[in-house]
């Protein structure tokens, strides 16, 4: 794929729980030709873990086609897994050397989701002051509260 063919779009994402695990919540920022759009939701009773990768697929799975994507992540797990961790699992039949793999059904679903696009995979600290990462951390905290304060109201799963 030619990135000169493809759009180009902007992610930030981040996830977290409170307590971890607990109810959590998922949060991504996409950016196309200066548009902003926000996503996010929350799950009951999960991790933070899972709430990072939630966030990734979500956005990826939003894009509607192939795009050159730049996505910015806080999470060390989320990006070391997808650019290291991830070719010897998939190697070894989706297992990690040193025993069974976590979130196995996440890790294969953001495999299954960044196959159409080209990805930059971008860590940034969080809390740093990046404008769109402290949005993201605030999606999440306003997730999690939205499912907290109405829990009766969601079951499973809550998106925004």
């Amino acid at each position: 794929m030619e990135s000169k063919t493809l759009p180009e779009v902007t992610i930030y994402t981040d996830g977290g729980c409170v307590p971890n695990p607990g109810p959590g919540g998922w949060a991504a920022i996409l950016i196309r030709k200066g548009r902003c759009r926000e996503i996010s939701g929350a799950e009951p009773e999960t991790t933070n873990n899972r709430m990072e990768l939630t966030a990734a697929i979500r956005a990826l799975e939003s894009l509607k086609k192939p795009c050159h994507v730049s996505i910015f992540t806080d999470s060390e797990y989320l990006k070391r897994g997808i650019t290291e961790w991830m070719p010897q699992w998939k190697i070894r039949n989706w297992k990690r050397k040193g025993g069974p793999l976590l979130n196995i059904d996440l890790w294969q679903r953001l495999d299954a989701a960044i196959q159409r696009h080209r990805i930059e995979w971008r860590w940034v600290r969080g809390h740093s002051g990046i404008h769109e990462n402290e949005r993201c951390d605030l999606l999440v905290s306003l997730a999690i509260s939205r499912l907290k304060t109405s829990p009766k109201r969601f079951r499973g799963k809550m998106e925004l």
